[in-house]
């Protein structure tokens, strides 16, 4: 008996081994399978969906209905920072191109624009602004203690006083003035035509993403949409992650542009008003459906600067981030290279074509018309050939009150 029980726990144990061994080997091939492309395989697209190589982006896990890109390998599968087909992978820096949480006042500006406006609100309005409000605070308690009933029972029967009348008609002015001059001539420097050697991004305003294209380089064209958070994802899908940038404001593709070259920026939109913003380049141009609005800047310092649609637009207006990499004019070039694009020659001012949305030769028009052609078939021109007549022009005579002349 215990022999025999001895040789069926042996025997058991065999069997088990084996089977072990048996699942193992038949798995094993089972593991490339998941990177054979769609076309080889013939597996449905979301067998290949699931089945896609971890160093890929998820195509439209964070898009909008009308936008999107084509995925990309990643620089590094497990690497969370954006690295854009040959831009460097940046990450968000401290106190830079990002609003920061216990900080007063304005971003550091990087743009002389902006250098500028930060001198004028600190150096001009806010003094003026801080004298104003201790004057009247002043005012108020010497009319609230000189004035009050009890220690002025008799109240004056002054009703013109000169030399006050003068002061506070001449001092508002003043102010007036004072504010205006370095104003105006901010505003005039806002809207300074780029010069011929600028960089040219039009950003075009959509519900709710912004779409961007390089019309000198070649017409690159960039969505940028919203990361979402880890629990907002599907496994697998891009999520945000702290060094894309802060929450609500890290996009899933990022425009690049130079340091040092002034970049001509013209926004116009697809649905409705938007509003294209970055705080640390004193930047705020309306994006307007059927317009074109423009303005410049030039970039002084490298880094990654975040800002947002600023204009009411809907729904899912605090949703249309804005991300740019500012790199030097060299890894710009290779960008622009690794995106298929080509830089123009030096100093060629901008040819390109920038039609509004909705003109006879935009994209959108002309995509339309391309499909409805396709649609339809080729056009037969009945007016080609025109009819003749033998008719000759004795055969039309004239009318008998022509008779006599």
């Amino acid at each position: 008996m215990l022999k025999t029980g001895i040789k069926g726990w042996m025997l058991a144990a065999s069997l088990a081994i084996a089977g072990l061994a048996g699942a193992a080997t038949a798995q094993a091939p089972a593991a490339p399978a998941a990177t054979t492309p769609t076309a080889t395989t013939g597996a449905s697209p979301a067998t290949a969906a699931t089945a896609a190589p971890t160093g890929l982006r998820p195509a439209d896990a964070n898009q909008g209905t009308s936008g999107g890109s084509v995925q990309k390998a990643d620089a590094a599968s497990a690497s969370p920072v954006l690295a854009m087909d040959g831009a460097p992978a940046m990450t968000v820096k401290p106190m830079l191109g990002q609003p920061t949480d216990g900080l007063m006042g304005i971003q550091p500006q990087v743009t002389k624009n902006g250098l500028r406006a930060h001198w004028f609100h600190d150096r001009v309005l806010l003094p003026l602004i801080t004298i104003i409000s201790i004057f009247v605070l002043i005012l108020l308690v010497v009319v609230v203690i000189r004035f009050r009933a009890g220690a002025n029972p008799n109240p004056s029967k002054t009703s013109h006083n000169t030399a006050i009348e003068i002061v506070w008609t001449l001092a508002p002015v003043l102010i007036l003035v004072a504010i205006a001059v370095p104003s105006i001539g901010l505003l005039q420097a806002q809207f300074k035509p780029a010069p011929a050697n600028a960089v040219t991004l039009k950003a075009i305003g959509n519900q709710w993403f912004w779409s961007y294209q390089y019309p000198d380089h070649g017409g690159i064209e960039i969505t940028a949409n919203m990361l979402k958070e880890a629990n907002q994802v599907a496994p697998g899908e891009r999520a945000r992650t702290a060094a894309d940038g802060p929450r609500l404001m890290a996009t899933d593709n990022r425009i690049v542009l130079p340091v040092g070259v002034p970049i001509r920026l013209i926004t116009t939109a697809n649905d409705v008003i938007h509003s294209w913003a970055v705080p640390a380049f004193w930047i705020k141009l309306d994006a307007i459906p059927g317009r074109l609005n423009e303005t410049s800047f030039t970039i002084e310092k490298p880094g990654l600067y975040f800002g947002q649609c600023s204009e009411l637009c809907g729904a899912r207006h605090a949703f249309m981030p804005i991300a740019v990499e500012a790199v030097s004019p060299a890894e710009f070039a290779a960008w622009i290279r690794a995106k298929g694009g080509k830089m123009p020659a030096p100093g060629k001012p901008s040819d390109a074509v920038i039609p509004q949305p909705g003109a006879d030769n935009s994209a959108a028009v002309m995509t339309e018309a391309a499909d409805a052609g396709n649609m339809a078939g080729p056009t037969v021109n009945g007016t080609d050939t025109p009819p003749t007549s033998t008719q000759g022009a004795t055969g039309n005579p004239g009318g008998v009150g022509e008779a006599g002349r």
